[in-house]
Parts: C-alpha cells; structure tokens; sequence
C-alpha cells in the first residue's frame, strides 16, 4: 500500500505487523498493515488502511448491520459521516422493495455502502441469490457476509463476476481463514463482548483481533465494544485496519429506534447484557423482561418455537419502534457501559478519530 507522507522529515506513528507502536523519520513506501499518517498542517493523525482504500472511505470505521434498524436512511447517513453504512437485505420482503431501498440509499449519499447477506438459519422471503442479482443490476460494490457458515461457493464466485468487494463477518480464526480461502477481500471478526450473536467459542476481542490478524492476509476488521476512539486506536493496534461497531450507533441522532430504547441504553452499565439463545445461536442483549425470561426457558429444555417466540423480529420491532421495552431482545454490547450520549453519528465519527489521533500522538511522544 503506497503512502505519501507529508515530508519525510515529519516523524509519523503507525503500527507495524506486529501492532507495535513505531516512530519512523523516514517516509514508508509500503505495508502490509494500517498505517496513521501525520498530515503536514493540524498536526492530527489520519488513519488511512487497506480498508480505507479498498472501500473509498474516510474513516475505518464500519457501521455494523442490525436487523430491523439498518436501513437506507440509517445506512446514508453513516456513509456520509465517513465510515460505511451496511444496508440489511433481509428487512425487505420482495425484490422490489430491496431495490427500491437501494436507491433511496444512493438518493441520500455519494459516498460508498455495502448490502448484508444473512445466512444465519432462518427462512427467507427473498434468497440470497436473487438479492445478489438486484444488488448487481443496482451497481452495488460492496457486499458483507455473516452467519452460521460461509456462502455458497457459487455465490463467492457470483461476488467476483459482478466485480464486488466481499466481506465476510465471523467470530473465529478458522471460519475467518476459511473465508479467505473461499476469496473473501476483507475478513470482520468481533469478540465476545458484541452484541447479537457472538459465536460458541467465547473469546474476548483482546485476543480474538490479533490471533486472527497473524493468519490473514486480505486486511482485517475487528469489532466488539468499539465505542469511542480508545477502543478504535486499541483494536487498530492489535492488528485490524478498520473497526465495526453496532452499539454505538444506537444512541445516535440519525437511528431510527424509540427515544426510550436510547435512554435506556445510556443509563446501562458494561454489566445489563446477557448472553441468551445458546441453544440455538448464542447472542448478547440488553438485559430486560424478555432476555431474562429466554433465559430461564433455555434452562429447563425449551424447543426452537418457544425461544422465537420470544425472540422474534415483530417482538424487537415493539422495543425498536413503540418503545415497549420489555417486549422484546434488542442485541447490545458490554460497551454499552460507555455511551452517555446522543450525537450524531458525524460527530459521532469525528469526535472517535480525534480521540485516537489525541492518544496516538501522546504515546508516539512518550
């Protein structure tokens, strides 16, 4: 990855393979890795990446999908923030109404968004195929990936043929490194402090991130409790070129969920999640009546329908929509704990990037 520093006199920080804060007089011409450049004027770190280039974007920031909140709207107004939005294919019932939210996405942004493919068990009003096949008539670029298993390898090659950047969202080095071995581009992997689903094997993002970075070679994402700039800076630093985050965005001004959801996800602690559904694909939500209740039927053998009905998307959507907040699950974080207000979600982006770049600087000079 060619980087131009600003003169190569300046004194730039970045990381090395390693995740190794380094000093560097000299300018670098290529890497491997991320890099934060030094621009010649504010004296302010940039984070410029693979992920960065390969996606046209600003920030390293990606918007982590949420079912039944990710939508064009949503999805616009984080890719104009400078990060990249992640429209969620599967709140869409019919073709047209996909296509249709694609082009309300395009209608409010000229910057870059991907589309997710959910392969999670479940049934579908639409397959992932023939959403494939609208997002492809649309000229969209950028797919993400995620669920129980990887896709088809048909499909992986139908990415390719409609010339797409395939990401891939996992929680685990093997699933990542299988990804990479199907074609994925960029490989997303979160640890267990997520929210929603989370993975069987229960490994924290502190050991998650860099065990899967020295086994990749496309550039890596890395997610769980990315809140503000100083788990950005550290999930950089351990080895990943852009960082996911769902939580967050949450109690954003531009989310579409009820005033009510957001003020009780700014008055949480890093303790009100729980992890519920391991019988059936384990997620961390919120703690309320609905989680707590999943989990007192899972302990005495509950079957599938009675853990969905608890757990439906038409039950989430009362929380998301009507503010009945014991209705349904709402997946949330641990990072939850450090959210305490309601920006917008480009100050939101800004304030992150200069926290990192402040903490940056500081230790490049100690």
């Amino acid at each position: 990855m060619a980087v131009d520093f600003a003169s190569s006199q300046t004194v730039c920080s970045y990381f090395d393979s390693r995740g190794s804060l380094q000093d560097n007089r000299a300018t670098v011409s290529r890497s491997n890795r991320g890099v934060i450049r030094s621009p010649r004027e504010k004296g302010e770190v940039m984070f410029q990446t693979r992920i960065t280039q390969m996606l046209g974007i600003k920030y390293p920031i990606v918007g982590g999908t949420m079912a039944s909140i990710s939508n064009a709207d949503f999805v616009a107004a984080i890719s104009e923030a400078g990060g990249i939005g992640v429209l969620n294919s599967v709140m869409y019932q019919t073709k047209d109404e996909f296509a249709a939210a694609l082009d309300r996405v395009r209608k409010l942004t000229d910057k870059p968004f991907a589309v997710n493919l959910n392969f999670f068990p479940a049934r579908f009003p639409v397959s992932q195929s023939e959403y494939t096949e609208v997002m492809g008539r649309k000229g969209v670029k950028v797919v993400e990936t995620s669920g129980h298993t990887a896709p088809p390898l048909e499909l992986c090659k139908r990415f390719k043929e409609l010339g797409m950047i395939w990401i891939h969202k996992c929680a685990g080095a093997r699933y990542a490194v299988k990804a990479e071995s199907l074609g994925a581009d960029i490989v997303t992997v979160v640890g267990y402090e997520n929210g929603g689903a989370v993975g069987r094997l229960e490994i924290g993002t502190l050991v998650m991130v860099p065990t899967v970075a020295q086994r990749l070679k496309v550039p890596l994402i890395g997610g769980g409790g990315v809140v503000d700039g100083r788990s950005m800076l550290a999930v950089l630093a351990l080895g990943a070129e852009g960082v996911i985050m769902g939580t967050r965005l949450l109690a954003t001004q531009e989310c579409p969920i009820h005033s009510k959801l957001k003020q009780a996800l700014i008055n949480a602690t890093e303790v009100d999640t729980m992890v519920i559904m391991r019988t059936v694909g384990a997620h961390r939500v919120w703690i309320n009546e609905t989680a707590k209740k999943c989990a007192d039927v899972e302990a005495i053998g509950a079957s599938f329908e009675e853990i969905l009905n608890l757990v439906s998307g038409e039950n989430s959507r009362k929380v998301y929509y009507e503010g009945e907040l014991d209705r349904g699950v709402v997946p949330c974080g641990q990072g939850v704990g450090q959210i305490h207000d309601i920006p917008t979600v480009k100050e939101l982006f800004d304030g992150m990037v200069k926290q990192a770049s402040d903490i940056a600087n500081r230790l490049a000079k100690s």
